[in-house]
């Protein structure tokens, strides 16, 4: 009958750029845990949780029943936030010490990676926006909970297996830059953000792997391979640093205010460069990096609110009347 609700309305409008908002909550957890904030940290992981849990539901419906849709979606750089927030949430549940469901997180994103890598791959092209580069932040999301992971059980082989994903994910991001459209910068809708998360991402991961090494675990790397590793961490993190005022300098001189799905990919970025920072200014024996990082989390805790806030009068002006 017309007007009547199909199946599933209040399901279909969910794009995979919704992943982006399950990447910057639970991020923001571990950003609010890493400075004390237990609490609001668990009720972040928890909404992160609700969140996946949709739209994990929402990809295998459309996987057994709209085999085209879910074909086309899947080629699309976006459909890699499916990897991207599960080793997100993965990291935060280590955090609590569920190492076993951590672990099943991991199989799980390592089992979507090459599939989804290979469809988004084989339709790059030059001048795309800045969801391309989630080629990256997939990759590293794998390094990043592998290493976290490896730090919590003492598991060697993880450890090196999440180092080649921090390396591959380095060369992923010098490959997908090419093919970023650097206007983006002064046009992108939200997205152009994650040119400087994937190297936040990336100095999180580093700072994990060298916080493995030192967790009193197994022997896994010699000295001048760490002090590689530490030397690198330290050089993304201060990249991501300038690409964070790039980004923030482009905002203030072409502002963007209307709200766009894409706004969570810039939420992500800027969660991230603050828990890299707190990260790293613990791992590396950085004390004093301390205070930027927690202004940087709650200059993203504010962004998080103020994007939600937009989402949810999106929402409303839209439902039925």
């Amino acid at each position: 009958m017309p007007g009547t609700p199909q199946p599933r309305t209040w399901w279909a409008p969910l794009p995979p750029a919704d992943g982006a908002a399950v990447m910057a909550t639970g991020v923001l957890s571990v950003g609010l845990r890493l400075t004390g904030y237990e609490v609001l940290s668990r009720i972040a992981l928890v909404a992160a949780g609700v969140a996946w849990l949709a739209l994990a539901v929402d990809f295998a419906v459309r996987l057994l029943r709209e085999r085209e849709r879910w074909a086309a979606e899947a080629g699309t750089p976006a459909a890699l936030t499916a990897v991207a927030a599960t080793a997100v949430l993965g990291t935060g549940v280590s955090a609590l010490g569920w190492q076993g469901l951590a672990g099943a997180l991991l199989a799980l994103a390592a089992a979507l990676w090459p599939g989804l890598l290979f469809l988004v791959v084989r339709r790059w092209e030059r001048h795309m926006p800045g969801v391309v580069l989630l080629a990256c932040v997939a990759t590293q999301g794998l390094a990043l909970l592998g290493a976290t992971l490896a730090a919590a059980v003492g598991a060697a082989w993880l450890a090196h297996t999440a180092l080649v994903f921090f390396w591959l994910g380095l060369v992923l991001y010098a490959v997908v830059l090419w093919h970023f459209d650097l206007r983006q910068v002064a046009e992108g809708a939200g997205d152009h953000w994650i040119a400087g998360g994937a190297l936040a991402l990336s100095a999180l991961a580093g700072a994990q792997l060298v916080a493995a090494r030192r967790s009193g675990g197994p022997y896994l790397w010699s000295d001048d391979d760490n002090g590689v590793l530490r030397t690198v961490t330290a050089a993304l993190l201060v990249l991501a640093l300038g690409w964070y005022c790039v980004l923030w300098a482009a905002e203030l001189r072409w502002p963007r205010p209307a709200y766009d799905v894409r706004r969570w990919a810039t939420v992500f970025p800027m969660a991230m460069t603050a828990v890299a920072v707190l990260s790293v200014a613990t791992v590396l024996g950085i004390p004093w990096l301390r205070g930027p990082g927690q202004v940087l989390l709650w200059i993203a805790v504010a962004v998080w609110l103020a994007v939600c806030a937009a989402a949810v009068a999106s929402i409303r002006s839209k439902a039925p009347r």
